[in-house]
């Protein structure tokens, strides 16, 4: 592949981030510094040998997946840290172009700490406002259930997001369904995913990525999604994809997570190419920075060179990702008009007087 000559700034490309997990938001130095406060050890992955060595290809990779995500979870015990990880992923959002981000929180974990399911939230909810004002990076929230509980559960967290649901930074802006899709059957899910999108509330579940696109398809027919959580093997089958496409349901297709958690070879594997040129709609997203060791800029550097992509094809993947995005209408006019003056530009175009 003949790799483009470099660019423009992709710092300076304005962007929106729709794939983004609570916990795995964090700084590797934030979590050191947390487990030291809070007298608790860390495996080496996060100490010695970071970013860790992962593979999600069998069941043992996948379990160690889990078990550095949950050892990272377990250093999250208060409201103090909780608006830390808030704030630290806006301020590296604001940094790298991104003036839209949605964090997805399961607020079951840090309950315990904090008083309970609806204080968890509340705490993200108003950092999220917080940081949106310091950082002029809009912050907005996906309430998310786990397959690895049950559905029941996921009908409590729905009816918890929908009494928040909104368009705005500081509101609840979508409902998903994150862990290991190779467990729990998706179609339990769906009364849940009922009652978020009866208030208003966007369908993002986890589809498509250690499963293939017959998954995708299952999620489609029961959970009526918006956008999926990576659905990067959608590109498996034409009729799938081809659903996809005239149904616009966006792609938050995250690269170095898939390459880290084998589900391909490498970053020039990933189908971001193939995706962009069948019509569909991507959303270059960075998943669990503290597990993968990269964030969101680094998924639009891999495509500038990992994927030979173009400025207009970046252009493209940072509208797929605005258009895709929950955001009020006015943000997504101001934005898509700052990516065209991007592209229009011959050299960097500054963020400068950006405004929420």
């Amino acid at each position: 592949m003949t790799v483009p000559a470099p660019g423009r700034s992709l710092t300076a490309l304005p962007k929106a981030h729709l794939h983004l997990h609570f916990t795995g938001s964090m700084r590797v130095g934030t979590v050191r510094d947390l487990a030291e406060r809070h007298g608790m050890r860390l495996p080496s992955a996060f100490t010695t040998r970071w970013p860790p060595e992962l593979s999600g290809a069998d069941e043992r990779g996948w379990f160690r997946f889990q078990r550095l995500y949950d050892a990272a979870r377990a250093c999250v015990r208060g409201e103090a840290d909780m608006r830390r990880i808030v704030r630290e992923a806006a301020e590296d959002d604001a940094a790298e172009g991104s003036r839209w981000l949605e964090i997805q929180v399961d607020p079951t974990s840090y309950a315990p700490f904090v008083g309970g399911l609806t204080p968890a939230l509340e705490i993200v909810l108003d950092e999220a406002r917080a940081a949106s004002a310091a950082t002029g990076t809009l912050v907005a929230v996906v309430v998310a259930a786990s397959r690895m509980r049950h559905p029941l559960e996921a009908r409590t967290l729905a009816r918890l997001a929908a009494r928040y649901a909104g368009d705005g930074a500081g509101t609840v802006v979508g409902f998903g369904l994150s862990n290991d899709e190779r467990r729990g059957r998706t179609s339990d899910f769906a009364p849940a995913f009922r009652i978020a999108t009866r208030a208003g509330l966007a369908s993002v579940p986890h589809a498509g990525e250690l499963l293939g696109a017959d998954h995708v398809h299952v999620a489609l027919e029961h959970l009526v999604p918006a956008r999926l959580g990576h659905g990067v093997r959608t590109v498996e089958d034409p009729s799938v994809l081809d659903r996809v496409v005239r149904d616009e349901v966006t792609l938050e297709v995250c690269p170095t997570s898939n390459v880290a958690l084998g589900v391909y070879p490498d970053l020039a594997s990933v189908p971001v190419r193939a995706l962009l040129r069948s019509g569909a709609r991507v959303a270059l997203g960075a998943d669990d920075p503290l597990l993968f060791g990269s964030r969101l800029l680094d998924q639009y550097q891999s495509a500038r060179t990992d994927q030979g992509l173009d400025d207009e094809d970046l252009a493209a993947l940072a509208r797929h990702s605005v258009q895709g995005s929950l955001a009020p209408t006015t943000v997504k006019t101001d934005l898509l008009r700052r990516i065209d003056a991007w592209l229009a530009s011959a050299d960097q175009v500054t963020l400068d007087g950006w405004s929420p």
